[in-house]
């Protein structure tokens, strides 16, 4: 049996979003038994020269829902500003990408491949096909972005582990 452009792409951005999701609540746990304020873990890096952990998480909606609305749109470009989000609005913004990616069908996603696309940065452009897209750039991007996030947490003390990062696996039935 073949795997589908829906199985590559949309079941694993579900499942590490699943994983994303979970982590993103058990750090806001962490805070509140920890009396923490989980504002202050939205602008933490792990080193000066790398984004903050509000980057990190915007990363993991944009190279998931915004990987897929792109490849229908033939074109994805790097997010536009948006204004600083706090701990609460990064969790509603991975709920959001998980109800965009659920409401996908198979057929819909299955659909696209073959499809030319873009990367676009500026005047720069990045030919792809795409399936070629989506997993030789958004699914890299999308995993890096989710275990930067995860290992912010892991700094700042969360109780975290690697199942926590993972998601539902998707086991044999």
């Amino acid at each position: 049996m073949a795997i589908s452009l829906y199985d590559l792409s949309v079941t694993s951005f579900l499942q590490v979003l699943g994983g994303v999701g979970g982590f993103l609540d058990r750090g806001l746990a962490h805070c509140m038994d920890n009396g923490l304020d989980p504002e202050e873990i939205v602008e933490t890096r792990l080193f000066p020269d790398m984004l903050p952990f509000r980057f990190q998480v915007q990363s993991v909606a944009h190279h998931s829902r915004g990987a897929i609305e792109g490849v229908k749109a033939g074109v994805f470009s790097p997010p536009p500003q948006i204004p600083p989000l706090g701990y609460a609005d990064l969790q509603k913004m991975v709920a959001e990408a998980r109800a965009y990616l659920e409401a996908r069908t198979p057929e819909e996603v299955n659909a696209l491949e073959g499809r030319d696309m873009a990367f676009q940065l500026g005047k720069h452009t990045m030919p792809f096909t795409a399936e070629n897209f989506l997993m030789s750039f958004s699914l890299p991007n999308f995993y890096f972005h989710a275990a930067t996030a995860y290992d912010i947490l892991r700094m700042k003390g969360v109780p975290l582990g690697k199942r926590d990062y993972m998601g539902k696996m998707r086991l044999k039935t």
